[in-house]
């Protein structure tokens, strides 16, 4: 195995989530592929176009020559735009066509990593003509293939996986978005902490404190007299941090303590991606 050891983890990952994909969408008949999933504005075919997109992307094929519709109202920015080509061109495909195409970018991404013998750090394509990591790369591309595979089971009503290798590498990206959302998205008081307790499959408790400058960081210490305490499952916890879901709708099952404006302006702020 040529793969560096501090990428397997992310190699890993992959291997489980988009395994578990093609296990979820190899039975579906024609109709299901249009099923809702909480991925605004993508059904089934639209996700499963996407993670296509995103591997072949990860090998370094051309991107689709394609203008997209004008009537896509959930595409609202340059990177959503970037993100809808790939699946827009794909959206007419049958199902036979997505699971041929999707097994066929399988076995080409495995042999991909099979072979993959550079540094972590050797630059890659990103999006929008980016620039990243290897390492940065892989670890955010599996924490995209998971998130999907979640937003796949809940639309056919399939729940699993919620503690995968991919759901600890969702954890840590997640988590690395808070201190943007309580420093300066919540604009936490300077000298404070917050403190996030997630419960379920995956647990953590961990806080985020705001220096004398506002600056927001992530710690494991507990904070003592925290401003606010937030309180969540962990799959309530990737909903709201993915923009899958609004605060409000999932009230009954968010706790909080201390100050409710701050706490109100956190969850409002919640979401790190979409």
């Amino acid at each position: 195995m040529s793969l560096h050891p501090t990428l397997q983890p992310y190699a890993d990952a992959w291997t489980h989530s988009i395994d578990a994909i093609s296990e979820l969408v190899q039975p579906l008949v024609e109709g299901e592929w249009n099923r809702r999933t909480p991925c605004p504005g993508w059904s089934i075919r639209d996700v499963v176009s996407h993670v296509i997109g995103l591997d072949c992307e990860m090998l370094g094929d051309p991107r689709p020559i394609h203008t997209l519709p004008r009537d896509l109202f959930h595409v609202t920015n340059e990177h959503q735009r970037y993100m809808e080509m790939q699946v827009d061109v794909r959206r007419h495909h049958t199902a036979p066509e997505m699971t041929s195409e999707l097994e066929y970018t399988v076995i080409r991404r495995n042999r991909q990593l099979r072979n993959e013998s550079r540094d972590p750090g050797t630059k890659v394509r990103g999006h929008l003509s980016t620039e990243v990591t290897l390492e940065e790369s892989m670890r955010t591309h599996a924490f995209n293939v998971w998130v999907h595979e979640q937003d796949l089971r809940a639309a056919l009503g399939r729940p699993g996986n919620l503690d995968s290798p991919g759901a600890h590498i969702a954890r840590d990206v997640l988590l690395a978005g808070l201190p943007q959302v309580v420093a300066d998205k919540a604009q936490a008081p300077r000298s404070s902490a917050v403190v996030l307790d997630v419960h379920g499959p995956v647990e953590f408790l961990r806080t985020i404190r705001v220096d004398i400058q506002g600056r927001g960081t992530l710690e494991t210490a507990p904070a003592l007299g925290p401003a606010a305490t937030i309180g969540l499952g962990w799959e309530t916890f990737v909903r709201l941090a993915c923009g899958r879901v609004s605060a409000d709708a999932m009230a009954d099952r968010i706790k909080t303590e201390g100050d409710p404006e701050l706490t109100e302006a956190i969850l409002r702020n919640f979401a790190v991606t979409r």
